[in-house]
Order: C-alpha cells, then structure tokens, then sequence
C-alpha cells in the first residue's frame, strides 16, 4: 500500500495498526493501517466486496454482533485500542456515530427518533430534550421542514428528510466521528446533493469516514481517499492526488470505471 502526500499529523482520529478480520476462517481484511485524521472526510471506495463496510462497521465495532467472526491488530480511537475486549462498545458506539444506506427511522415520531439515543444515555429534561432536538435538525439541515410537525410519525418523511433525521439522531449523542455507509446511494439526485452539502458542512465538527461507490461523489466532498482491493487498502492520500494522478494502474482502472 502506498500513501500518497505523507503528512505529519500528531493526533489522527483514527490510527488502525495491521488490522486483520476474518469470517469464520476467511480473512476479509488484510493487515489495513490507515489514519483518518481529524475534522476531515475520508473516503473509502473499491469494487463490491473489498471489505470497505466490513471496514467501517469495525470502527465502531458492529461486526461484534456477526457470529463466528474475529480481529487482529488495533484500532486507536481517543487514545484507545478499541479491540479490546474490555472496551464499553455502549460508549464506544456514543462516540462513533453511524449512518446507513437506506434510512431506517423507529416507528415513533420525528421529536422521539432524534431524543432516543440521549434518553438511553440519561437525558430526560424535556427543556434539555428539546434544545437538543432542535440544535441537531438544525445540524441536520431538516428544522425548517419539520419544526411544526415533530410529533408527526418519522416514516411520513420522504426518503431524503429520512436520511438527513437519521444523521440528526446520529448526532444527538454528540459523537466526535460519523461513519456513513453509501448514505446518498437509495435517493434522488436532488435530496443526493443535500446530503453532500450536509456532508461537507459538518466536517468542521466531525471526523467523517464515507463509503462510497460514487466516484464523483468521492471526489466532490472527500478530503482523503482510501482505495481498497481485496481486502487490503491498494493506495491512499489526498483526493486530487488519488484522482488525479494515482500510482497503481488498478486505482486508475477503477476510477476510470474499467472494472468494480
């Protein structure tokens, strides 16, 4: 693997070391060491298949709820290896957000979707309840479409506003890093270009990490690019570099749409 533009960083987001996963005896990651580094947007893109979910699902260690499944190596987040398993994946998933490809709300109203994850952790004033909802739809870029209405059931949302209300309760336990697994992917191309705009503006209050198989998606909002090919990160660096001017003809190739 080569990385592109080394830079100097003291305190990455995110540090992986040799990170290996395997299903069963199949190894679907190969030694993967990556930084993410802080308040930036790294995209991880690749050929279905190349362990870029399987990947990001560990940063918040997801995986644990697959059966017969294992790690080796580490993942530094906070200054913490959090492959350990004395690690609390409760506060763990507290701190790592998470947002998915298709939108997913609890069948409950648009207020309680984005109170839930504050209430598990202990929050129940209504007066702090209700500052928080609104400071995290507004984050969300959806408070102006909604503040009349949230007590309205969440699935009466097109599937746009469901999105950006799932990034509003990722962001209701105020996590320092977003994972987000294709989240444009299920939408229209104009509810696709909120959410890259929202994307893009809250960067500069979390670390993102985003698989995409957009191309110009990664491209448009990402700051770094990781490159992964079966199972192992092939090239990574700045996004103009990787796009621009990538070392290995595979990252080109794929790129180009040649093959993935």
């Amino acid at each position: 693997m080569r990385q592109a533009a080394a830079e100097h960083i003291l305190t990455p987001a995110i540090r992986t070391e040799d990170f290996r996963f395997y299903y069963g005896s199949h190894e679907a990651l190969k030694g993967i060491t990556l930084s993410v580094e802080q308040n930036e947007i790294t995209a991880l893109i690749g050929p279905s298949g190349c362990g870029k979910s399987t990947f990001l699902r560990s940063l918040n260690r997801m995986n644990d709820l697959i059966p017969d499944t294992r790690t080796a190596g580490e993942i530094w987040i906070g200054g913490k290896d959090i492959t350990k398993p004395a690690e609390d994946t409760v506060a763990l998933r507290k701190q790592v957000g998470m947002v998915f490809q298709h939108a997913s709300p609890f069948p409950f109203s648009i207020y309680d979707n984005v109170a839930y994850g504050p209430r598990i952790h202990g929050k129940v004033r209504k007066a702090e309840l209700d500052e928080l909802v609104e400071s995290c739809l507004q984050s969300a870029a959806l408070w102006d479409e909604v503040k009349d209405t949230l007590n309205k059931p969440a699935g009466s949302l097109s599937g746009g506003q469901q999105q950006r209300l799932m990034i509003a309760r990722a962001l209701a336990t105020k996590p320092d890093i977003l994972l987000m697994d294709e989240p444009t992917s299920a939408l229209d191309p104009i509810s696709g270009a909120k959410i890259e705009r929202l994307i893009q503006s809250l960067k500069t209050q979390f670390t993102i990490v985003l698989v995409t198989h957009n191309m110009q998606q990664a491209a448009r909002i990402s700051d770094r690019t990781a490159f992964f090919l079966n199972g192992e990160v092939k090239e990574t660096g700045r996004t103009e570099m990787i796009f621009n001017s990538p070392v290995y003809e595979e990252t080109k190739d794929y790129i180009s749409g040649k093959f993935g």
